[in-house]
């Protein structure tokens, strides 16, 4: 019981932030406010959790518990209310994030799922595809993920389709022989492991033999080791990836005293750089979000600019009053109005013989 009201307590805080988040970042919204909206919120909706449970659970229980979703309630708020004063460099994903009302104040160098989603159907055309079929359970990106996938498709004048399906079902037989009447030649898994793995033995009973892609966090050689060989082979799987070969990636290899960095490792390596060489475009004396804001893209979208992977080779440049053209571990770091990458690298690989094998990045 304890475990169940450490999830409900710590769902409804973050989906209390989340809305606080939105009050916070309107226009005009005082940040002090933002915080205080946070913070009471997140310590309200834990303690009337915590007090519709108090019978069967004793309070000493719930102290650090309580203690942490409280101070995060603060640090939280206080960075929302605040954001039109500070900038955010953020790793997630979902396509909502640079919709709401940031004024600037925020970008990703994380691909959002539309852009991940071209990239599923481009490569669904490169290899030849026709009629691809989508199949996902509901999640908040399967929609723009198959928009995106389709409208890569219709510029080949390839057709697409799509299905959700209930991830905790035991069999996916009614789902295939659904998405089989579309007569695919390739098919996109957007699931996550569990349901794929029983989707993938359900598409093999079935006898498909066209081109399957999937994500790379939900194939992975767990998923592939759990299952028969001749389920997951020639199955592609593409992920984002960092720009390895590059004098930026190499230098976070060195940095981080690793072979191969992972995309987050090489995303901070970039936020921290573009940081200071937007602060120090702007000149000011003052670091301030919106000297982020105002000139993150004037050191990292320059064609005209001289071609640097590293702050100090920049701060040299800005200093001698040339322009830069930041490009990073991660990719060029470009970035649309509303804060999205613009592009990055991806990785595909294939499943050959029960491995991972690299087909390219790119």
């Amino acid at each position: 019981m304890l475990a169940v009201l450490f999830g409900v307590l710590s769902g409804a805080f973050f989906g209390a932030l989340a809305v606080t988040v939105r009050i916070a970042l309107r226009s005009g919204a005082e940040p002090e406010a933002g915080a205080a909206i946070a913070a009471a919120t997140a310590f309200v909706t834990a303690a009337a959790v915590a007090l519709a449970a108090w019978s069967t659970i004793r309070p000493g229980q719930l102290w650090a518990f309580a203690l942490a979703s409280f101070i995060t309630g603060i640090a939280g708020g206080l960075v929302a209310g605040s954001f039109r004063y500070l900038n955010s460099l953020t790793f997630a994903t979902a396509d909502s994030i640079t919709l709401l009302p940031h004024q600037g104040y925020l970008i990703r160098t994380q691909p959002n799922t539309v852009l991940q989603g071209r990239k599923f159907g481009e490569y669904a055309i490169e290899r030849g595809a026709k009629r691809i079929f989508f199949i996902s359970p509901q999640t908040p990106f399967a929609k723009s993920q198959f928009d995106s996938i389709t409208a890569a498709a219709q510029k080949a004048g390839s057709e697409t389709a799509s299905l959700i399906y209930d991830d905790k079902k035991p069999s996916y037989r009614t789902e295939v022989d659904e998405a089989l009447r579309f007569k695919p030649d390739a098919i996109i898994f957007g699931g996550y492991t569990p349901d794929t793995s029983i989707m993938l033995k359900d598409v093999y009973r079935a006898g498909y033999a066209g081109l399957k892609i999937a994500f790379g966090y939900s194939v992975n050689q767990k998923l592939i080791e759990s299952v028969p060989a001749e389920v997951v082979e020639n199955i592609v799987t593409i992920s984002p990836s960092p720009a390895e070969g590059s004098e930026a990636y190499a230098r976070v290899a060195k940095l981080a005293a690793v072979t191969n960095p992972d995309p987050y490792t090489a995303q901070i390596y970039d936020q921290i750089n573009l940081v200071i060489l937007a602060l120090a475009a702007a000149g000011s004396t003052e670091p301030s979000g919106t000297a982020i804001r105002d000139n993150v893209r004037k050191v990292s979208q320059r064609k005209d600019g001289t071609r640097i992977s590293t702050a100090p080779d920049g701060l040299k440049l800005l200093a001698d009053g040339k322009v830069i053209d930041y490009d990073g571990a991660s990719g060029p770091c470009e970035f649309t109005d509303i804060g999205d990458i613009l592009d990055c690298k991806f990785r595909y690989d294939e499943v050959k013989t029960g491995k991972l094998v690299l087909l390219k990045i790119a």
